[in-house]
């Protein structure tokens, strides 16, 4: 029997369709089928409704498919893309795992850093307090003496002078300090009558002391705590000597390991980064090292001088003050020198007003002597560091570990400054800026 169906064809543009019927009759039996198509009526089909003709076209007419015509026909919108996405669940799992064990490596990593973050700054203090002997290694081994013996030649003489004095002055110190604590409300109203009494001011000291928070409370509670000492201002007898006897023997080992500590950290590290390794070091040794010992040296001799210098002119508290003068010049870049001389001018102003005019004459000539004499004999061999950068790392020292972080705040830098300096790359200003320091030209006069 022929099989008999309808069929239907429409113009995508226009919307125009022909309809008719077509039959076949099958020649086989099975899956496989021979058939014969025959065409029946056809006739014209409406457009559907919403559809718009292409121009050029009738209704009732087929559509023009030439070129011009093609070309007149409105372009198709672009139909999106859908992009399907598929997820494993074992992957989900894995993914899962992993983040949640960095997450508790992390969390575990802080928290024990946290609680031997005091450890790990003792460690600092006798890391730089090694490369500050390292000259002084240096010289020894010139000379054939074993590392060993060469550390040990430089760090007890060391230890024993830095015992010494601290055996002698450490209560001297202290109390000199409360005393000044003391004094303070007494040296703010004896300045502030002085200039009201010079200058027709009206200046209220007891507003001023409010201002500095001095007030009679807490400045006899930081007295108290001065009085006892070392122990009383730094904390228990166990702590002290904890922290004293750490930064000493990590010092002596950092310094007397030398190569052997980097070959013990280097036989982890692939042979590339051991050569960076063993260069990152020198120079930490070499440069910063002298750095840190002629910043110490310097700093020495300037607390020596300026204490020699207020204990004959009776200053009240000369040892604190010339350990303020030397450590400050040294290691608190650009205003150290300043802050140094500027306490002990205050003092004085209180005290004996004319004591503050030889104090200020003194500054002037031995920093003349340390800029020209001192300083390029013993430091002549060392780095130096820009002082914005070094000024930079004493307010971030200070921020981080307090008084005695601005003053390791420059060492530390400088480690990072000739590391920069070895493995940085530079170049050749250009004519434009290389002639800052020239006059500009002045403009053509017309």
């Amino acid at each position: 029997m022929p099989t008999v169906e309808r069929w239907e064809q429409r113009d995508e543009h226009t919307g125009h369709g022909q309809v008719g019927i077509r039959s076949w009759v099958p020649l086989g039996v099975g899956p496989v089928r021979a058939v014969t198509p025959h065409l029946g009526r056809r006739r014209r089909l409406p457009p559907e409704p919403g559809s718009t003709p292409t121009p050029g076209s009738v209704a009732g007419e087929p559509p023009d498919h030439s070129p011009a015509a093609a070309a007149a026909q409105p372009e198709e919108p672009a139909r999106p893309r859908r992009i399907r996405i598929s997820l494993d669940q074992r992957e989900i799992q894995a993914a899962t795992i992993r983040i949640l064990v960095i997450v508790s490596i992390w969390l575990v990593a802080a928290w024990v850093v946290g609680v031997v973050q005091h450890f790990l700054f003792l460690i600092l203090l006798a890391w730089l307090a090694a490369i500050a002997l390292e000259p002084a290694i240096r010289w020894f081994l010139r000379r054939g003496v074993r590392r060993t013996r060469a550390t040990a030649a430089v760090g007890v003489p060391v230890v024993l002078i830095v015992v010494g004095l601290v055996v002698v002055f450490e209560q001297m110190l202290f109390d000199q300090v409360a005393q000044l604590v003391q004094s303070a409300p007494a040296t703010v109203d004896s300045i502030v009558a002085q200039l009201n009494s010079t200058f027709g001011l009206q200046l209220d000291s007891a507003q001023i002391l409010v201002t500095l928070k001095l007030e009679p409370d807490q400045i006899q509670g930081v007295a108290n705590d001065l009085a006892l000492g070392a122990l009383g201002y730094l904390g228990s007898l166990v702590s002290v000597v904890f922290d004293v006897v750490t930064v000493a023997v990590f010092t002596f080992y950092i310094a007397a390991a030398g190569p052997r500590l980097i070959q013990e950290v280097a036989v982890w590290l692939p042979p590339g980064r051991q050569l960076i390794l063993g260069e990152v070091w020198d120079i930490a040794e070499q440069k910063t090292g002298g750095y840190v010992a002629s910043k110490v040296v310097l700093a020495a001799l300037s607390a020596f001088f300026h204490g020699v210098f207020f204990l004959a002119l009776g200053l009240p508290g000369w040892l604190p003050l010339a350990l303020l003068a030397g450590i400050t010049a040294q290691f608190v870049p650009v205003i150290g020198t300043y802050i140094g001389v500027a306490a002990p001018v205050v003092v004085a102003l209180a005290d004996q007003p004319i004591d503050a005019v030889w104090i200020i004459l003194f500054a002037i000539v031995y920093q003349q002597i340390e800029t020209y004499l001192l300083t390029p004999r013993i430091s002549r061999r060392t780095m130096e560091v820009n002082p914005a950068i070094a000024l930079a790392a004493v307010f971030i020292g200070a921020a981080i570990w307090g008084p005695i972080g601005a003053i390791i705040g420059v060492p530390i830098v400088a480690v990072v400054v000739s590391v920069v300096q070895t493995y940085g790359r530079r170049y050749e200003l250009v004519p434009h800026l290389a002639d800052t320091d020239q006059p500009a030209d002045p403009p053509p006069v017309e």
